[in-house]
């Protein structure tokens, strides 16, 4: 699947830039600032694209001394850049189509229409491309809503190309500029989120009361504390807590012991658990202790 991961970002980089310089010569013919402004779009996308493929790659390298966790937050890393890239670019368009109503342009309809098609069609076939592996991936995820964003641009310059070409109807360009920034600014907002959680180490919506329940059904376990509950990546949720145990219990049993609780917290997304093994410290202590923990 990594391989045709890496696949598709090299055929999606390279159509985004044969898109991108149509379009710029397009616009530059037909005098649309339309289509100058999706080209400037999607040579950001370009860009953004070129980082989440090049995290991609790193995030495939293997685990090594300098890197004990591998390398897979480089695609969180590059999610992140690339929300914050769609906020910014969003905010850009609304901007723009602002001013439109303002400084309307004369426009070479027939040209306009052709190079907005192509593009339309490049886009969503770059869309496609990405679709399958975006919800195995926060970062591919984030350049499938690129991909999204400049198709739905595409969809907006496309209908303003038509009714300028045919009816000389402008106003409706900027108005469906600002309706597709719009939705771009939530999906980016809702990706920068949750990219901002993982690198911030965050609960991933996991109920920390119905794990506790889970852990002390074991009748072994006395008391739960110390807990640190964050996802590292996309497929991974680690759970880090100390328990407090009778001191009979031998090495392996509590080895077993893990293993059956490990099973059990399956259910609730959990898939890496580190249990550290007490008696009497800390048997007292509530999950979530205030301040700095420095017993691990």
């Amino acid at each position: 699947m990594k391989d045709h991961t890496t696949k598709r970002y090299a055929y999606v980089t390279l159509l985004n830039i044969i898109i991108t310089i149509a379009e710029f010569i397009g616009g530059f013919v037909s005098g649309s600032l339309a289509l100058l402004s999706d080209a400037v779009h999607n040579l950001s996308d370009v860009g953004a694209i070129i980082i989440s493929f090049v995290a991609h790659l790193i995030s495939n390298r293997s685990r090594n001394q300098n890197k004990t966790f591998g390398y897979e937050r480089a695609e969180t890393l590059a999610a992140f850049t690339n929300g914050i890239i769609l906020i910014l670019i969003s905010i850009t368009l609304f901007v723009e189509a602002i001013e439109r109503f303002w400084q309307p342009s004369q426009i070479k309809g027939g040209i306009m229409l052709v190079v907005a098609v192509i593009g339309l069609i490049a886009n969503f076939v770059s869309m496609l491309a990405m679709h399958r592996d975006a919800q195995g991936s926060l970062n591919v995820r984030s350049t499938f809503v690129h991909m999204m964003s400049d198709a739905l641009s595409s969809v907006a310059v496309v209908i303003g190309a038509v009714f300028i070409y045919f009816w000389q109807i402008t106003w409706l360009d900027p108005v469906m500029t600002m309706l597709v920034s719009v939705f771009v600014l939530h999906e980016a907002y809702q990706i920068t989120k949750k990219a901002a959680n993982i690198l911030m180490e965050s609960n991933p919506d996991i109920d920390l009361e119905q794990m506790n329940q889970i852990v002390l059904s074991f009748p072994e376990i006395k008391n739960i504390h110390h807990v640190h509950l964050w996802r590292y990546s996309d497929n991974y949720i680690m759970l880090d807590a100390h328990v407090n145990v009778d001191a009979k219990l031998t090495a392996g049993e509590f080895e077993k012991l893990t293993q059956q609780i490990s099973k059990k917290l399956q259910q609730l997304g959990i898939n890496h658990i580190n249990f550290q093994a007490e008696c009497e410290r800390g048997k007292n202590d509530e999950m979530i202790v205030p301040g700095h923990d420095h017993e691990n």
